[in-house]
């Protein structure tokens, strides 16, 4: 494979580079740069968003047919980084990287000439509804139901760790349409608007310290007698595990975390020379150099495992069970950066709950950026557990990939 970009790669890093420069606003970068996972407020997401959209650059990863632009992964691989060195906020995965997919692949032509255009002009945003209170990496055992009468079903249960639930316009649902024979058979795939009467919300407030009204990131929602036409069934009735499996391949391998990765190992740089250790900065202590350069390893092999990954992908195949490597890989190193990050800090990174709102104007105690790496660090410890934990990660690896 090749290790370093051709000379048209380049011109297009830095066609995309003066673009970001010059379009994207200063107050998201900045809204970005403070949150601890790069979420931002649904005012700033949609600002932003729809000048990528507007620029044709929103949905990297479709098809052409579908308005996407029809680069190459060497071109996908370089947005995503020119896009995290700009401090871009996480784009809505939701809607563009998980349920479009599976749209264009699944649905009617009816849902995707209703969904996929609002989408792509960034004019809905989704969320998903697969956890519950005990059905995580057992997803099979959700029991949220829909019983159809008629044109429509009617949905009662319960979905939880629901991300940005608190701004979405529709999401994509997990529900229970019959008990007979297995468990993965009487699941369907609904898409639901999340304006209907009976669905209400609970924030779920995390032990990074958000404690601000619409600034948290996660929640509770609640279906009651939710109304919701037949026609926003996906595919046929009791297949949804299947479109489901189909997803997760997506939530787990569409999205290159060597580029935010490579972000963060650059503002762990910049800790060790801020930070002291016996009257030197850290930067100059051998022992710590080691340690960073183990990580800056580890980051350089997830950037050439994910250019050769999607370099082997066909524009709209799945990703497949690489897609769990990717996932596995990408988290677990990522939390080892915010580990060190901690380290590097000490003390300092202590006394970060009040300093948490990307726009306060508390100055830390202990240099720039310090308040913000124990919010990381905790909030990063899902990363391994979301969209399939490690553990059922390397169950999916050794079962399908190596036959165990």
């Amino acid at each position: 494979m090749r290790l370093a970009f051709s000379e048209q790669e380049l011109a297009f890093q830095q066609e995309v580079r003066d673009w970001i420069s010059a379009n994207m606003p200063p107050e998201v970068a900045e809204e970005s740069r403070r949150s601890r996972t790069s979420h931002v407020s649904k005012e700033r997401l949609v600002q932003w968003q729809k000048k990528l959209a507007g620029k044709g650059w929103l949905c990297p990863n479709w098809p052409k047919e579908y308005g996407g632009p029809g680069w190459t992964s060497t071109q996908k691989f370089i947005f995503e980084m020119e896009m995290a060195r700009a401090d871009s906020p996480y784009l809505s995965s939701f809607s563009i990287k998980m349920v479009a997919p599976v749209l264009m692949k699944f649905g009617s032509d009816a849902q995707k000439k209703r969904f996929l255009p609002k989408i792509a002009a960034a004019e809905e945003l989704w969320c998903q509804g697969y956890s519950e209170p005990g059905s995580g990496s057992d997803l099979a055992s959700l029991r949220t139901k829909a019983e159809r009468h008629g044109d429509h079903y009617v949905v009662n249960g319960q979905k939880i760790w629901t991300t940005n639930a608190h701004f979405a316009d529709w999401i994509f649902c997990l529900v229970r349409t019959s008990n007979e024979g297995k468990r993965q058979e009487g699941i369907s795939f609904l898409l639901i608007d999340m304006k209907s009467p009976g669905i209400t919300l609970d924030p779920i407030y995390l032990v990074d310290g958000t404690r601000t009204p619409m600034r948290h990131e996660v929640n509770q929602v609640f279906f009651t007698d939710v109304k919701v036409p037949v026609e926003n069934l996906v595919g046929e009735e009791n297949k949804g595990w299947t479109y489901a499996k189909f997803l997760l391949e997506f939530e787990r391998g569409g999205q290159a975390f060597g580029p935010r990765l490579r972000k963060a190992f650059r503002h762990l740089q910049t800790l060790s020379r801020t930070q002291m250790s016996e009257g030197q900065s850290l930067s100059g202590d051998a022992q710590w150099r080691e340690k960073m350069a183990a990580v800056e390893m580890e980051i350089d092999a997830i950037e050439m495992n994910e250019l050769m990954f999607y370099s082997s992908l066909k524009t709209g195949d799945a990703p497949g069970n690489m897609g769990s490597v990717v996932k596995m890989r990408g988290t677990e190193v990522g939390q080892k950066v915010t580990e060190l990050a901690v380290e590097a800090v000490g003390w300092y990174g202590t006394p970060f709950t009040e300093l948490r709102n990307y726009d306060s104007n508390i100055v830390p105690v202990g240099g720039e950026y310090v308040d913000d790496v124990s919010p990381r660090y905790f909030n990063t410890r899902k990363t391994t557990i979301y969209g399939g934990s490690s553990e059922v990660q390397r169950n999916v690896l050794a079962k399908a990939m190596l036959g165990l």
